[in-house]
């Protein structure tokens, strides 16, 4: 607090002694400022790069995307919330539960309606238990579903599948506009956990054609295994959900896996590209037990519909899991009515995930397992096959073939883009603060200098 004394000083300094108060106080209010201004954009380009903490030994968690909204599934279709195109949402399903959702569609537009079911982790499954996803219209009539299933690796993880309206001249079923329902059934054993599952769904939409393409599909393809890439694997940890998948692009990739745990990545494929996938579990001093079904491989499409996947043993020797050879992506295997073939139906981001058996834990102990990735994508790019619109999440980009290169993750590449839109602004604002501040500083200063 100043006293009466001290404003007398104050007041009776030279004009030296007045400059030189005022050089010193708005240089400390501009050097604020640019801290400031300085402050808020390291802190924006510093989100992609950001470390993420140990978790006291325990499995990550599945990595939901953050923008998604909640929702609650309907017992009935009448009561059905909407979802939007474009949008992702979460909710939860109970043990053998049943809930309908609500998609507004036009006669243009194909559709798809994603659900990954994530069970508890350490929940106990049973060969069978699952889910299946089915888009309806109106009448009841089933349109396009899918439906997946644990299988022999009979334990949580994962699973991911997709329902789906396609608009087909020739065809006379759920080609109309208007409201199509989205009914997700889930399949338990009673021995199975009776813990909810929670769920992620996603709904996209395609364009149509400009034109109509070749609806039958070639006879003769190419399902030779090309040569493994050469050059040595390189380090490139996978994430912990679709939404954090990292990027990948031909070559050999280096992760480790723990006991129980799912490892997401993403493989851009373009129009006439074939990819080819396997992957290596390192050999182990510890032990030499046998443990059947140690490795789940799955392939996921684009709009997240299963394509395929292949399991594999391990006995404390190197082993190798391959995925089975796919089609080049063309716009007419969706003609197909098999899901591997049917799946390779658009280009964009493929997903590789990839989850070892807890029981390795029994006989190998709870340590990360060497996991080696081995990605052939041949072929040269070709030409989309005409969309009348933006083709959307259904091509690969340049942006898109850096990610890979660069082992960005899918909400890496979402973090970058907002944080150069804040940037940007961002850079605008304070510059123009800064701009009135100097502005206010010089007008004050010739004031105070007379």
């Amino acid at each position: 607090m100043r006293t009466q004394a001290g404003m007398g000083r104050v007041e009776g300094m030279g004009r030296i002694g007045r400059v030189e108060r005022f050089r010193r106080g708005t240089g400390v209010a501009l050097v604020a400022a640019v801290g400031v201004a300085v402050a808020a954009v390291g802190a924006v380009t510093a989100l992609p790069g950001q470390a993420r903490a140990a978790d006291g030994g325990t499995l990550p968690p599945y990595a939901f995307d953050g923008t998604a909204q909640r929702v609650k599934g309907a017992a009935s279709s009448s009561d059905a919330v909407q979802l939007k195109t474009g949008e992702t949402y979460r909710d939860t399903l109970k043990k053998d539960g049943k809930v309908y959702y609500r998609v507004d569609l036009d006669d243009k537009l194909n559709s798809y309606v994603s659900v990954v079911a994530v069970p508890k982790p350490g929940g106990k499954v049973e060969y069978g238990d699952g889910f299946k996803v089915s888009m309806q219209d109106g009448s009841g009539t089933d349109c396009g579903y899918q439906q997946v299933s644990f299988s022999s690796a009979e334990y949580a993880r994962p699973l991911a599948g997709y329902a789906r309206r396609i608009v087909d001249p020739d065809s006379s079923s759920c080609q109309k506009a208007g409201a199509f329902y989205v009914l997700v059934e889930r399949t338990s054993k009673p021995t199975s956990a009776s813990d909810d599952w929670e769920l992620e769904i996603r709904h996209l939409s395609e364009p149509g054609l400009k034109k109509a393409g070749p609806t039958e599909l070639p006879e003769a393809w190419s399902s030779a295994t090309p040569p493994p890439p050469t050059g040595g694997p390189q380090k490139r940890q996978g994430g912990a959900g679709f939404h954090d998948a990292v990027s990948l692009t031909q070559g050999e990739w280096r992760s480790d896996i723990r006991p129980g745990q799912t490892l997401f990545f993403r493989v851009p494929v373009d129009w006439g590209q074939q990819l080819f996938a396997t992957a290596e579990l390192g050999s182990s001093a510890a032990a030499d037990e046998y443990v059947g079904n140690a490795l789940v491989l799955s392939l996921d499409n684009p709009a997240l519909g299963h394509v395929d996947e292949n399991t594999g043993s391990y006995d404390g020797k190197q082993t190798t899991l391959v995925l089975d050879a796919q089609r080049p992506v063309a716009h007419e295997n969706r003609t197909s009515y098999n899901d591997a073939a049917s799946g390779m139906r658009f280009a964009g981001w493929y997903y590789l995930s990839a989850t070892l058996n807890p029981a390795i834990a029994q006989e190998y102990g709870d340590k990360p397992v060497p996991l080696t990735l081995r990605v052939n994508v041949t072929g040269a790019a070709k030409p989309g096959p005409g969309y009348v619109g933006d083709p959307g999440p259904f091509a690969v980009t340049a942006d898109d073939k850096e990610a890979a290169a660069n082992g960005a993750s899918g909400s890496q590449a979402a973090e970058d883009s907002g944080a150069m839109q804040f940037v940007a602004v961002a850079g605008i604002g304070t510059g123009s603060v800064l701009l009135l501040g100097l502005g206010a500083w010089t007008l004050v200063a010739r004031r105070r200098a007379v």
